[in-house]
């Protein structure tokens, strides 16, 4: 089988919006994928009453790198779907703040992976 492998390391997006758009992703032709994910930004079809524009943005360049990816590996973009997309737990740091305010914020990340296959 011919796939091509994208990944993104500590993406700043929530673990949460991220498992979702994951779930309403996997299978789909890429080409209906992007378009989906397009839309989501701008806001005109959502999930469930929401948008997760942060995430569709993120999840939308990881496509875009499978796809250049792909190509380069010499795979039909037209015959392309999503065999398996998923995230993980990333990389917890702290924010840094101001002298005056000591306390710092904690800041998750997200670890996204993306395998594309063509049929």
């Amino acid at each position: 089988m011919k796939t091509a492998i994208a990944k993104v390391s500590d993406a700043r997006i929530s673990l949460k919006h991220s498992l979702v758009l994951c779930k309403e992703l996997k299978g789909k032709k890429l080409g209906k994928a992007m378009k989906f994910l397009e839309d989501l930004i701008a806001q005109k079809v959502s999930i469930n009453g929401k948008y997760y524009t942060k995430a569709a943005k993120n999840f939308l360049d990881l496509l875009k790198t499978g796809e250049a990816n792909a190509i380069q590996k010499g795979l039909n973009p037209e015959k392309l779907f999503i065999k398996q997309i998923k995230a993980d737990k990333g990389l917890r740091f702290y924010r840094p703040r101001s002298l005056w305010h000591l306390r710092r914020q904690r800041i998750k990340a997200v670890n996204l992976s993306l395998e594309l296959e063509e049929r």
